[in-house]
């Protein structure tokens, strides 16, 4: 095992004791003795989890690029392999420790090959122990410092030896990062870090530390320059976009920043995640009257019983997330809602489950992304005792799958016949001949069309047909 340099390990302990602390910003400026680390060299990122995870790759690609680095097509004849991690669900850490494995046996053909490992599953005191002492990993580090991939990946190469970098800070903002983004039309634009809402069963609000919110400045001068580059969508991340500001200590809101976004002339705005508790009414407003702003809401409810939600310090009951809803629906009548539901959750019961069902039939969500409880390390509901077995889990799962699966269909049927408009993406792999790309209510539509300029555009598109997971339809030619 090769020696270790430069430990600063995480502390669950520490990401614990939630206490107020200034939120410094950083401008990035990288020093100049690392401007051609990279150069003659390839690098290559797997991307695991969350949209907040793929913003953060873009500037981890940035920060490469600006080093020298060239981006690989191939992970097993790069250079530099990076792996930014996942941790909220057990399964996403199963497929990180394969493809460890897999690059264990490439590095020792190739010794010179640097392995990264970055992101959330660091941030556990556990995983960081296991990769320290169970794979080849060459450099480690977290949530918080990913300006400081330069310096890590010098000493790596200086020292030939693991470093090891996790900080446990609640209170950094990164600004003014190069990003190299996915698309050339559709954006991630951070928003806000962090989150303060501590749900049982979630890690997050201690791998990703306490909710800071950029400075609208900053937010409302990235989208205009996405424009001026000609981007026609973003998409606002945060762990709970809804509380943008509250920490800023200013009478602005997130639906204020929704309103100001409106006018830099980007053309559409979708945001995720948001937190039901801090949905207000300016928020919807800006729903309404943004012409940008999409009709589409993702509002993870992840229980219809409200004992359940009170065991997962949710902070809402069934009436007042329905509240939202029919008030959301007044002021925005088409709107396509989507959520997340956890079943399984410890010790719920049939009837608790049913609650769940009426719900999802109440609000007539047209998706969902559906789970079984996983327990993570360090959460309280992980020390929860638990008389729910694993068949009856899988048995709610695919109940509540079913019903969801026809919220889809309806979803995609309501727009049959109509005209809607699309902006596309890429050639489809439905078939030959084909295209594709999100209308405004986020349904995927495939089309008839070889015209490769099309993507980036947005067009008229008539939806002629309705499946499960898409819309097929035909081109409107203006």
């Amino acid at each position: 095992m090769k020696n270790k340099i430069n430990i600063s390990l995480p502390s669950l302990k520490e990401a614990k004791l939630r206490r107020n602390v200034d939120v410094s910003t950083i401008r990035y400026i990288m020093n100049d003795k690392y401007d051609n680390l990279g150069k003659g060299k390839t690098y290559y990122i797997f991307t695991y989890g969350c949209q907040g995870n793929e913003a953060d790759s873009e500037v981890m690609a940035g920060i490469l690029e600006s080093m020298g680095y060239v981006k690989s097509t191939d992970p097993m004849n790069s250079d530099l392999v990076l792996l930014n991690t996942c941790c909220i669900r057990e399964n996403a850490e199963q497929r990180i420790w394969g493809v460890l494995g897999q690059l264990k046996g490439r590095k020792r053909e190739h010794p010179d090959m640097l392995v990264g490992i970055c992101g959330c599953m660091p941030q556990e005191e556990k995983a960081t122990k296991k990769i320290i002492e169970s794979y080849d990993v060459d450099i480690i580090f977290g949530t918080h410092n990913r300006h400081h991939l330069p310096e890590l990946i010098f000493k790596a190469y200086e020292s030939k030896a693991k470093v090891v970098e996790v900080l446990s800070n609640e209170g950094l903002i990164l600004e003014d990062a190069p990003k190299i983004r996915e698309s050339k039309h559709k954006a991630w634009v951070n928003i806000m870090f962090g989150c303060d809402e501590f749900c049982t069963y979630c890690i997050v609000p201690y791998t990703r530390g306490r909710e800071r919110s950029r400075a609208k400045e900053d937010i409302i001068n990235e989208v205009k320059d996405l424009v001026k580059n000609g981007y026609k969508e973003v998409t606002l991340l945060g762990q709970n976009v809804n509380a943008y500001g509250k920490d800023l200590g200013l009478d602005y809101t997130f639906g204020d920043l929704l309103y100001d976004l409106d006018k830099t002339g980007i053309e559409r705005i979708r945001y995720t995640t948001s937190h039901p508790r801090d949905l207000d009414e300016k928020t919807m407003l800006a729903m309404r009257d943004c012409k940008s702003v999409m009709p589409h809401l993702h509002l993870p409810v992840q229980s219809g019983d409200d004992d359940i939600l009170k065991i997962m310090n949710r902070k809402y009951t069934y009436a007042e997330y329905m509240s939202k809803i029919n008030r959301l629906k007044e002021l925005v009548p088409d709107i396509s809602i989507t959520t997340d539901i956890i079943v399984g959750f410890p010790n719920e019961t049939e009837e608790q489950f049913q609650n769940t069902l009426k719900l999802v039939r109440e609000v007539g969500f047209e998706g969902a992304f559906t789970f079984i409880y996983s327990p993570r390390e360090g959460t309280p509901a992980a020390k929860m005792k638990d008389n729910v077995s694993l068949e009856e889990k899988h048995d709610r799962l695919n109940r509540l799958i079913e019903l969801t699966n026809q919220g889809y269909l309806k979803g995609h049927q309501r727009f049959v016949g109509q005209t809607v408009e699309v902006l596309v993406d890429e050639e489809s792999k439905n078939g030959d001949g084909m295209m594709c790309g999100y209308s405004k209510h986020l349904k995927l539509t495939h089309f008839k069309s070889n015209d490769k300029s099309l993507i980036g555009k947005i067009v008229k598109v008539k939806v002629t047909e309705a499946k499960t997971w898409f819309m097929i339809g035909d081109l409107v030619e203006d």
